[in-house]
């Protein structure tokens, strides 16, 4: 089923609520939709049960959030709950990544895209929601190696540049 398919599906309780006009809200809930499929056919095997409820929760979440944060009243708390929407769909990308050898390429390739396509939207409604640049920091992890490097880097250009510089195990 393509988008426009779905749509015409779609009851007008749902798409006559201001919150239909919202793009990433309506993308996530036609993932959710298709994930649907993509849940029963990871249920069939065995190695993957886990995977299909993990992906399930975090497609529904993703739309759900959107919904909580557009109902809330400030910026703030809009943005919290689209916070909380964009780990879902990261979480979700993660999903189908790992789920790729039961789903085949080009059915996780196009939720790849479409995951993609909300997170990009999400990561330009939050700022406008907070009204400041959204910072995304690296967490401090304590790992008991080498303390001479510095606690925590702040600046995503540098994190970046130290992940490439490092050198990937031999197979």
């Amino acid at each position: 089923m393509n988008y426009k398919e779905w749509e015409r599906t779609v009851p007008e309780t749902i798409t006559g609520d201001s919150l239909w006009k919202m793009t990433a809200y309506r993308l996530a809930l036609f993932l959710a939709d298709l994930g649907w499929h993509d849940v029963t056919k990871l249920m069939r095997d065995r190695r993957t049960i886990s995977l299909s409820d993990q992906l399930y929760r975090s497609l529904g979440s993703v739309s759900a959030n959107l919904a909580e944060g557009y109902s809330r009243g400030t910026g703030k708390d809009r943005a919290r709950f689209y916070e909380y929407a964009l780990g879902s769909a990261r979480e979700s990308r993660d999903w189908y990544y790992k789920g790729r050898h039961i789903l085949g390429e080009t059915v996780v390739q196009h939720r790849l895209q479409l995951l993609t396509e909300v997170i990009r939207l999400l990561l330009t409604m939050i700022p406008q929601q907070r009204g400041r640049p959204l910072r995304e920091e690296s967490p401090l992890y304590e790992t008991g190696l080498d303390n001479t490097q510095p606690n925590a880097i702040t600046d995503r250009e540098e994190l970046d540049n130290l992940l490439r510089d490092i050198p990937l195990p031999s197979p």
